[in-house]
């Protein structure tokens, strides 16, 4: 707010100058292209695919993956097969209720499904899901 003088000449400006925050958001928009690519991580699992749709949880589930190297995934936490039951029933024991969820590979073979299955099983858990893909249908 300026004394008027007179002088139409003399005004106060109210504008804002908004270049250096272009410039703010355009370095931050590089950063994350950058940087989001390196936040992917995890196994390259080939899910078989199903009609099946998903059902709704109450609990968040405990992921196994399963890739077709015969890697074990216990949520994050990569185990051995012969650790996995052990680990099972030290992390999650407790809560035998929350449902477990088996992400396997399509080439893993049946009897090493069905082996990591029967571990779920005999560890006391009975809510097992299976993850899958589902189909995708010809246009």
């Amino acid at each position: 707010m300026g004394f008027n003088t007179g002088n139409k000449r003399s005004r106060l400006v109210s504008d804002i100058n908004v270049t250096p925050l272009v410039d703010v958001m355009l370095v931050l928009l590089i950063i994350f292209m950058v940087t989001a690519p390196m936040m992917t991580q995890g196994l390259e699992v080939d899910l078989p695919e199903t009609t099946a749709k998903s059902l709704r949880q109450k609990e968040e589930p405990v992921i196994v993956t399963l890739d077709k190297d015969g890697k074990i995934l216990l949520g994050k936490i990569e185990v051995s097969q012969t650790m996995f039951r052990q680990q099972l029933e030290k992390q999650h024991g407790k809560n035998t209720e929350q449902p477990i969820f088996l992400k396997a590979d399509k080439n893993v073979a049946y009897g090493v499904v069905v082996a990591l299955m029967a571990d779920i099983k005999s560890a006391g858990f009975d809510k097992l899901g299976m993850i899958t893909d589902p189909i995708e249908e010809p246009r």
